[in-house]
């Protein structure tokens, strides 16, 4: 993607955003920082692409995972509170 600065965009514009109505999108930069890209309204927009579930399968919990979880529940309230509380 190319980058113009503002003078340069403003000496081209029409030229710019014929190209940008075709599919070119540009960025305009104000002192060498980019300030804002011009992409054609029909233009596709870049989406970033899902992962859900992508770690399906890597991984498999314990058979007794929910009988640990259960007991390390009630050690943390046992922490909390003591072991006299019922």
């Amino acid at each position: 993607m190319r980058t113009y600065n503002i003078h340069e965009a403003k000496t081209h514009l029409s030229r710019l955003v014929d190209e940008a109505e075709q599919g070119e999108p540009f960025i305009i930069a104000k002192a060498g920082k980019p300030k804002v890209k011009v992409i054609g309204i029909d233009a596709p927009v870049e989406k970033a692409k899902q992962r859900v579930g992508f770690m399906k399968g890597a991984y498999k919990l314990p058979d007794d995972y929910w009988e640990v979880d259960r007991q390390l529940d009630k050690d943390i309230e046992e922490m909390f509170y003591g072991k006299d509380r019922e």
